[in-house]
């Protein structure tokens, strides 16, 4: 806390003034080297007062002038981070937050049995993803991978066609290295330890808080965009919630408010509040918010504003050129490399960065040793597909081919086995149509 002395010091250069007999905030008579705005009490004016009064108003402005600034920049600073600091108090939300998670929280699959695997796979699933959206993937991926040992053993085109139509295919390729390690050095079942946790791949620190509280019961954060947004608004603070060093801050903040002995309600709670009341996109549901009584950004009217991110990075736009062909043995489809984007799937034949005309596209088929027949091409409609760092724009050709063997890194797919083998990312769901 910031002393009085302190104060007198900054604004008349001694801690030997006598008793204050006017508001803390005011300037020395006779002296114009600080100004001060008290907001606190509207009967100040920075005028005479009766008595003393004890430094206790958050609501002070204090502006110094430069030379001020210089020769008592560390008095100054600790009167401002007090300043600061006293704003930011917020009681702790714990017990209203917990009683209106256990009258108003969702019942999902993954809360009525929380098993160590259930919550992860939930949560891996739920990166990108809304609930409503992620559950028939997440009830059809359990029932055909019921635990840790199958998931780590599942043939990989099986594994890409159950999480076909959920995307980010990187996610499932590491929660079975993951799986594999789990059945390698913990017998199988996901370690209660947040740190071990934490090391698994595809797991970072909010997924492995959320197994670490929810099903371990162990006291850490599980911080989501839904906990930043409820907590920058809770505090009213600006600061943008996509830098690191801010989401260590309210991070800590996050721990300060959540009981030690119920982390995981706590947490899916604050995940739950996000979710259904402190909304993304919209206007918050205040009338409906337990914590709305404390809520400073409800207080000051900022919530609309609030949470502040960074400006993103603008993507790369490229002209994707593909080619559908379809033979008497189905459509052709190419498999993309091993590493980079969509690694490892099938798609159409396609180039990347090329805008190719209909001429162009079948002169690359048939270098590909392809006989492109001598049906006339149809256009394809054009299409576009976002990635989180490239924006794919896509035109091409539909093509109808002789019978032929497939080119080297190629198959043909019947429409049956598109649908039951094949895993066509959702890059392609414009096309897909036309191929099922």
């Amino acid at each position: 806390p910031v002393r009085r002395e302190d104060l007198l010091t900054v604004f008349s250069g001694s801690a030997d003034s006598k008793p204050l007999s006017r508001c803390a905030t005011a300037p020395p008579r006779g002296a114009s080297a600080a100004a001060a705005v008290c907001r606190h009490d509207p009967s100040c004016e920075n005028g005479a007062m009766e008595r003393p009064q004890a430094f206790h108003c958050s609501e002070i402005k204090i502006i110094f002038p430069l030379k001020m600034r210089k020769a008592n920049a560390a008095r100054i600073k600790k009167i401002l981070t007090f300043q600061q600091g006293a704003k930011k108090q917020v009681e702790n939300i714990s017990s209203a937050l917990l009683d209106w998670f256990y009258k108003n929280h969702r019942i999902l699959p993954f809360r009525t049995d929380p098993s160590p695997y259930h919550v992860w796979l939930s949560e891996i699933m739920l990166q990108q993803t809304r609930v409503s959206a992620a559950l028939p993937y997440y009830e059809r991926f359990l029932a055909a991978l019921p635990d840790i040992p199958a998931l780590a053993a599942c043939e990989e085109e099986k594994l890409h066609k159950l999480w076909e139509g959920l995307g980010y295919y990187s996610r499932v390729r590491n929660l079975q290295k993951a799986a594999r390690i789990v059945c390698e050095q913990y017998g199988g079942q996901l370690p209660a330890d947040y740190d071990a946790l934490r090391a698994l791949p595809g797991i970072g620190d909010y997924t492995a808080g959320a197994v670490a509280s929810i099903s371990f019961g162990i006291p850490v954060p599980a911080v989501d965009g839904n906990v930043l947004r409820v907590f920058s608004r809770l505090y009213n603070d600006p600061a943008a919630v996509t830098e690191p060093a801010v989401k260590k801050a309210f991070t800590a903040r996050v721990m300060e408010h959540q009981p030690p002995d119920a982390p995981g309600d706590y947490n899916q709670a604050l995940m739950e509040l996000g979710a259904l009341v402190c909304v993304p996109n919209g206007a918050p549901l205040c009338e409906k918010c337990p914590l709305a009584h404390l809520c400073a950004a409800r207080a000051a009217g900022t919530a609309l504003e609030l949470p502040r991110k960074a400006a993103p990075k603008p993507r790369r736009l490229q002209p994707v050129t593909l080619a559908l062909l379809e033979s008497p043995a189905g459509f052709l489809l190419q498999q993309r490399p091993q590493k980079g984007l969509l690694a490892g799937l099938w798609q159409p034949v396609l180039w990347e960065g090329e805008a190719l005309a209909a001429g162009e596209v079948l002169a690359r088929l048939q270098a590909m040793g392809l006989d492109t027949g001598t049906a006339a091409p149809e256009a394809l409609p054009a299409a576009k597909h976002i990635f989180s760092h490239i924006e794919w724009h896509m035109n091409g050709i539909l093509l109808h081919v002789p019978a032929q063997d497939a080119p080297a890194g190629c198959v043909w797919a019947s429409r049956e086995a598109l649908q039951a083998e094949y895993t066509l990312p959702g890059a392609f769901k414009s096309y897909k149509k036309l191929m099922v």
